[in-house]
């Protein structure tokens, strides 16, 4: 698996820990969009698209299968953010 197009739009509110919204393509031929990037405690990570379900709770629409494919998930988004104006 290659991720092969980044695109992130950065969200200015001093206010809020929610710093942005990504689109990762993968492999030129599959496309995950509305990945969060977030301020936290232990500083900026991302998370996956989820839905509310019924119960109130939110569910992952997508998300990776284990931590070397968030790590490259993560490290291709936030390289982005960071180059981002």
């Amino acid at each position: 698996m290659k991720i092969t197009s980044v695109k992130v739009k950065k969200i200015t509110n001093e206010n809020d820990k929610f710093l942005g919204i990504a689109s990762v393509v993968i492999d030129q031929v599959f496309i995950v969009k509305d990945i969060k990037i977030i301020n936290g405690s232990k500083g900026i990570f991302i998370a996956m698209p989820s839905q509310k379900m019924p119960d109130g709770s939110y569910q992952d629409v997508a998300h990776p299968l284990n931590s070397d494919c968030r790590k490259l998930f993560q490290d291709a988004i936030l390289k982005e953010y960071e180059n981002c104006e």
